[in-house]
């Protein structure tokens, strides 16, 4: 069995802000035991050495969705890991993105939180969430100009904004109960954190439309199918399907991510679409009606009621 170092031990000061404590040693020597290179409050993030990976898990300290705490630690563990690996001669090949809550990988938006904002009126607010939202995508999808391969792990559900991030990364492996999906439409809303830009992308503008109008939660299979999820393997088999990927592509890694580099240059996202993006979904949020809030709400105290049962 390969050893991973722990480097995201919880501290439990950061529970509830999201905040992380760093670290900045420079020189970390990696042809030795592995080294806490900073903690997070709600990613666990492991280096392993011996196959030059980072491996990340999402631990909701709440609610299974895009918290701000949450999104804070998302970016920071994006910008540290730039700090510590972003030389030449980094040991650093893969990163890979999974989650620890049961059955859920990440349901999205933090959906009382927009209903408080649209509420108050508080366009400000709504942009900038969305705006921390799109850095995080901005960050992965250019693999954080580090000559790496990201990959995300879907062993339970990505909904709404969890769908949205992990349409950022090179690959995805998904076990086959996993599902998928941008429910938006269901309360007068879409999703405005990249998931059109990143869809047109991979299935063109029409498809992307269909997927995000009709609010269908789609299956892993049906994922697979449309071209989405890359590697599709059953419950309970999902890391050592990213352990094979690893062990199969890393003799030829360059290789790989001159490939995924390519199609970035082909189709560029530049921060100034996704931004322009937010505008729009924060005005479209401003237009929704009590009912659609209602609705809101009721999503959100399902997600609450998910927490509680996981404890």
């Amino acid at each position: 069995m390969i050893e991973t170092g722990h480097i995201g031990a919880l501290d439990k000061s950061d529970e509830v802000s999201g905040e992380a404590e760093t670290h900045t040693e420079i020189g970390v020597d990696f042809r030795h035991e592995p080294t806490p290179l900073f903690d997070l409050g709600q990613i666990n993030v492991d280096w392993e050495e011996s196959t030059g990976t980072l491996w990340a898990f999402l631990t909701p300290t709440d609610r299974p969705n895009c918290n701000m705490g949450l999104l804070k630690d998302s970016i920071t563990w994006q910008t540290e890991s730039k700090r510590i690996f972003g030389h030449p001669g980094s040991p650093l090949k893969y990163m890979v993105l999974g989650s620890r809550f049961p059955g859920i990988f990440n349901l999205g938006g933090d959906l009382e939180m927009f209903a408080d904002c649209i509420e108050r009126r508080d366009r400000e607010a709504l942009v900038h969430y969305g705006g921390i939202c799109i850095e995080f995508v901005h960050h992965v999808w250019h693999n954080n100009n580090m000559p790496i391969i990201n990959i995300a792990l879907a062993q339970g559900d990505a909904l709404g904004g969890g769908f949205e991030a992990m349409l950022t990364f090179d690959v995805i492996i998904a076990e086959r109960q996993a599902r998928f999906g941008l429910p938006e439409i269901l309360f007068g809303l879409f999703p405005g954190m990249g998931a059109y830009s990143l869809l047109a992308r991979k299935l063109g503008r029409a498809m992307a439309e269909k997927v995000i109008l009709g609010g269908k939660v789609y299956t892993a299979q049906e994922m697979y199918d449309m071209g989405i999820v890359n590697f599709l393997v059953d419950e309970g088999e999902g890391e050592q399907a990213v352990r094979d990927y690893i062990r199969d592509t890393t003799d030829r890694h360059a290789g790989y991510c001159g490939i995924y580099r390519a199609g970035r240059q082909v189709d560029p996202l530049h921060i100034e679409e996704l931004t322009e993006i937010v505008e729009n979904w924060a005005d479209t949020a401003l237009k929704l009606t009590p009912k659609d809030l209602k609705l809101m709400r009721r999503l959100a105290a399902a997600q609450a009621r998910l927490h509680l049962q996981s404890r």
